[in-house]
């Protein structure tokens, strides 16, 4: 299915339609699954971009632009429901950035009180205006996550500016066991992404993952935020 048009106001954006400026405080669908620690405390969600009926989008399929408006309205959707005080605590939020946030091209939101955690999703290439715009979010105090690790040479130059490092358990099969021994070359927090049966977590336990995410400890829900 092809990417709906892309909107004037990527942070009103609502399956692609324009939406008129005052309704900026719209209530979106946004998917939202828990990150859990190993040992069964909750640590995050992963925000998650959805259509206005609440399904899932293959956004990472779109044109940059359009990934770039389905993350504006993620994050303006996150914000909002950060800010006013839900009852999230101090719990963190995950939410999908694409190169043009990481560059700079489009301004981040500020969250000062560190639940905000930015995913760079794994087609964001490690060139220098990447990495000099995660060394400038890293100084600047973001926490950052690198979604969909399997050690590319990319991904490698990008490790020291990491706080987490997500892995697809399903690539653990495709890829091997180094890919975690090559992300445990930085300080970061391992964090196994579909997670989907018991067998899956005592594996990812074994190897070291002190987070999981997946659909055996929690599916993705639809919430409007």
């Amino acid at each position: 299915m092809p990417p709906p048009p892309r909107p004037p106001c990527p942070v009103s954006i609502v399956e692609g339609r324009p939406v008129a400026r005052r309704t900026h405080r719209l209530r979106v669908p946004v998917g939202r699954q828990p990150i859990w620690t190993t040992d069964g405390v909750l640590h995050g969600h992963e925000y998650l971009y959805r259509s206005v009926h609440g399904t899932s989008s293959r956004v990472d399929g779109w044109p940059a632009p359009h990934q770039d408006d389905a993350t504006a309205s993620v994050l303006a959707a996150v914000l909002r429901h950060l800010r006013a005080g839900a009852a999230d605590g101090p719990v963190r939020a995950f939410v999908n950035v694409t190169r043009s946030y990481v560059t700079g091209a489009l301004p981040l939101p500020v969250l000062r009180d560190g639940r905000l955690v930015l995913e760079v999703v794994e087609s964001v290439a490690g060139d220098p205006a990447v990495l000099a715009g995660l060394r400038r979010l890293h100084a600047a105090g973001h926490r950052i996550a690198l979604d969909d690790f399997t050690a590319t040479a990319d991904q490698r130059a990008m490790l020291p500016f990491a706080s987490y490092v997500k892995i697809d358990a399903r690539d653990l099969d495709r890829f091997g066991d180094g890919i975690v021994t090559a992300a445990r070359d930085s300080d970061a927090v391992l964090v196994a992404e579909w997670v989907h049966d018991r067998p899956t977590i005592q594996r990812c336990v074994d190897l070291g993952f002190t987070m999981l995410q997946g659909n055996a400890l929690g599916s993705a829900q639809t919430a409007r935020l």
